[in-house]
């Protein structure tokens, strides 16, 4: 099994293919499974690295801090371990604001950012709700989380119930640490009013898909360049990635084409 020692913590990642580097981050209480409806279109012209967080699938769960910019860290020693930076970072829910760290903290590491349905756009009231529900029963908290806000009526059952048994099987500490580090704290890059100001410092070209106008309204007061893309898909879920795959994977690999990434 592909572990990565860095530090306090083993890190499960595949790393396949040629070509440009793409790097894939999942989200909270998910795991790198997440992509198995992107890894095979990408492999078709990339080098295509999947890793588990910290806490998450297959990797180990330390105590101690998950915010962001730890998950950040770990993914940027990584790449530097596999020589494979700069890489696209292709990130989703939890995953986009470890990205978007990943490339103010490292930028000699990314080349490009493609995230799926950020969360860096959460206001204060939805903070106050992320974190009561953190410090109850995390596992099963999370579970009703993912029932009640990442899911449309066509979103099909089996992903439901394969995303809540994922859930249910990510350690307490790892389900609640996760959410105080997206949202507690004036260093929580989550916060809509702390990621206004942190993600300036990003500069790599971006692609994001937005399930919801509200987060493609925010990305759009974030500096833009001309090869940035904003996209909503008004009545996709927040795991639009897998209930979408194949209007998302034309989306990513036109968009890589076209934006001269190699």
């Amino acid at each position: 099994m592909p572990i990565f020692r860095n530090d306090d913590v083993d890190l499960f990642f595949t790393d396949e293919g040629d070509g440009l580097p793409v790097l894939l981050l999942h989200g909270w209480a998910c795991d790198s499974h997440d992509w198995s409806w992107q890894i095979p279109a990408l492999l078709a012209g990339h080098r295509v690295i999947a890793l588990d967080h910290r806490g998450h699938g297959r990797s180990s769960a330390p105590a101690g801090s998950y915010r962001p910019q730890v998950l950040a860290d770990d993914a940027a020693a990584l790449l530097r371990h596999l020589e494979a930076g700069p890489a696209v970072v292709v990130g989703h829910s939890m995953g986009t604001v470890v990205s978007s760290a990943l490339a103010v903290r490292h930028p000699e590491l990314v080349r490009a950012l493609v995230l799926v349905d950020p969360v860096y756009n959460v206001g204060d009231a939805t903070v106050a709700t992320s974190i009561a529900g953190a410090a109850q029963g995390p596992a099963a908290a999370a579970a009703s989380a993912f029932e009640g806000a990442f899911y449309t009526p066509t979103t099909p059952p089996s992903l439901r119930t394969w995303h809540r048994r994922r859930v249910l099987g990510t350690p307490d500490h790892v389900v609640a640490d996760c959410v105080l580090g997206l949202y507690e704290g004036e260093d929580a890059i989550g916060r809509a009013e702390v990621a206004a100001t942190y993600l300036m410092a990003r500069s790599q070209p971006r692609l994001t898909v937005h399930a919801t106008r509200a987060g493609a309204d925010f990305e759009r007061t974030l500096p833009t360049g001309e090869r940035d893309g904003i996209h909503l898909w008004e009545g996709a879920g927040h795991f639009l990635h897998q209930e979408r795959p194949e209007a998302f994977n034309e989306l990513l690999l036109g968009w890589l084409g076209s934006g001269g990434f190699r």
